[in-house]
């Protein structure tokens, strides 16, 4: 069955985007990025950001991190998987990158939650964004700690 994701975040003040892969079984149920409670993100933008945004509700979130200048999409319109993980994606479409200029005309940097997404960062970089490839806030990725990986997701905020 092809799942399609979800709609970009952010406004015409966005100025970093951050990408996944697609979202997760948990997160396509709720229509909310990273939804599932053991995905570390909000607690690692909350963190790189000054906020508890994993204490707050999800509209509240999404609103902080607009403030921020920070939108969230992922790589993949649409694909094919069974369960959450990335290794089980097929038959994937990715999103429109040309757009990001319309969608989020201030926009200069580009990130990448994990190495699936981290894939598209030659591609986007080539349209003359920076990038940076962060480790995955998922559960799944347990080779880093925590602290690890909030010294690397930090770097969301450098100019």
């Amino acid at each position: 069955m092809k799942l399609a994701g979800l709609a970009p975040v952010g406004n015409e003040a966005t100025h970093t985007l951050i990408l996944g892969s697609f979202p997760g079984a948990a997160s396509l149920a709720a229509t909310q990025y990273y939804a599932h409670p053991r995905n570390q993100f909000w607690r690692l933008v909350g963190a790189a950001t000054g906020e508890l945004l994993h204490e707050l509700p999800y509209d509240a979130r999404l609103a902080r991190l607009v403030a921020h200048g920070i939108g969230l999409w992922d790589v993949l319109a649409a694909c094919e998987r069974e369960d959450s993980l990335d290794s089980a994606i097929r038959n994937a479409s990715p999103n429109d990158f040309a757009e990001f200029h319309t969608r989020f005309p201030k926009l200069c940097r580009v990130c990448f939650n994990g190495k699936t997404s981290g894939k598209f960062a030659p591609v986007v970089g080539a349209a003359g964004y920076a990038t940076l490839v962060l480790p995955s806030s998922s559960a799944a990725n347990a080779i880093l700690s925590f602290d690890q990986k909030l010294r690397l997701w930090r770097d969301i905020l450098s100019p």
